[in-house]
């Protein structure tokens, strides 16, 4: 880990929320099928190269932009802001740090208005936005609805080489953490964080990055997620399951994980807890408990440590993916869950697994 410091003294932008992911794809077609026909995404708009889509209960034009492109990443984590003021104080507030800006009062894509993008200090592709187009909320609309609906954009995961800095530069942002896996010594090797009243927005995970782990949505109930489950399996495709379906210590949700026709990491959750409160307690994990990444025990598999997706600079090209360094981390894996191998009298064993997956 580095010695870096990320402060400024400037106001920062009260964010709203997560709101929307761009990923680029290689073949939108595919990525149709997934995100639409499978897992029964609303489409709001789409044209030859783009596809915008929604959750059933969201109200603005998207919270998915998939576009075709030559490489598979993530062009932008979007969050919404209270006003249009609070675009100005991001835009100064990312620049007072030296971070590459770029504004556009006409919007990046579709449905979304005056706007900025930053390359954040951690290497991340951010957005920033108030202004957006509004589109029917189809809560009511039950004759649309699958077994397995999803209902919200719940959250983003994001992999960084260097945890405790994105820590400290994501709550100088507005974010409170809400749980976080730790060691007897204090270490943190990842933390969940949030502005809306829910587990995180954003959680931040130990690996090599910049890179993106998954982006969440959510369904109503634990059936809507069997149902999903027993989709794939009718449609021959359960070799997209990943993961689970299980129930997480983190964050107490019940969760299935997905892989898209790329490999971007889809995570479907449900059941977590609410946090509004200014005195909400810090949930800390030990990072040798098992039950912090599975309730029930179960296993996970390789590639949730070693797998995650590129993201894209302000010019569309990926950015470097640069390895951790400092030695106490190197038995430590990806994946929102500290080490991939957790009894605590077999350390030295977890090493040699960690750099085997």
């Amino acid at each position: 880990m580095s010695n870096k410091t990320i402060t400024s003294s400037l106001p920062v932008p009260d964010i709203l929320r997560c709101a929307y992911m761009e990923i680029q794809v290689t073949d939108l077609q595919a990525a149709r099928e997934f995100y639409v026909d499978i897992l029964g995404l609303q489409v709001t708009e789409e044209d030859s190269q783009t596809l915008y889509l929604r959750t059933m209960e969201e109200f603005i034009h998207h919270n998915l932009v998939l576009r075709e492109g030559p490489v598979a990443a993530v062009a932008a984590f979007s969050y919404r802001v209270r006003s249009p003021q609070d675009v100005d104080k991001a835009e100064a507030w990312f620049k007072s740090l030296g971070c590459r800006t770029e504004r556009r009062a006409g919007g990046f894509v579709k449905g979304i208005g005056d706007s900025v993008r930053v390359e954040d200090p951690l290497g991340f592709p951010c957005e920033f936005f108030y202004d957006v187009q509004h589109v029917d909320r189809l809560a009511w609309r039950y004759d649309l609805y699958t077994p397995g609906a999803l209902v919200r954009l719940d959250h983003f995961n994001q992999i960084t080489p260097d945890v405790p800095l994105a820590v400290e530069y994501i709550q100088g942002l507005g974010f409170r953490v809400t749980e976080d896996i730790r060691d007897d010594q204090g270490v943190v090797y990842a933390a969940w964080m949030r502005r809306k009243p829910t587990v995180h927005d954003t959680a931040m995970t130990g690996g090599a990055g910049p890179r993106m782990h998954h982006i969440a949505f959510s369904t109503h109930e634990k059936h809507n997620i069997l149902s999903i489950c027993d989709k794939l399996g009718a449609l021959r495709k359960s070799d997209l399951i990943e993961r689970g379906p299980g129930r997480h210590g983190v964050s107490n949700a019940f969760y299935l994980y997905l892989r898209d026709p790329d490999g971007h990491r889809i995570e479907i959750y449900t059941q977590d807890y609410y946090t509004g409160d200014p005195d909400n307690p810090l949930v800390s994990w030990d990072v040798h408990d098992n039950q912090r990444r599975d309730w029930w025990g179960n296993p996970v598999v390789p590639s949730w440590y070693t797998d995650g997706s590129l993201v894209l600079d302000l010019d569309g090209k990926p950015q470097p993916v640069v390895e951790r360094s400092d030695p106490s981390e190197l038995a430590v894996t990806i994946g929102a869950d500290g080490f991939s191998y957790t009894r605590k009298g077999d350390v030295e064993q977890g090493f040699k697994l960690g750099n085997t997956l």
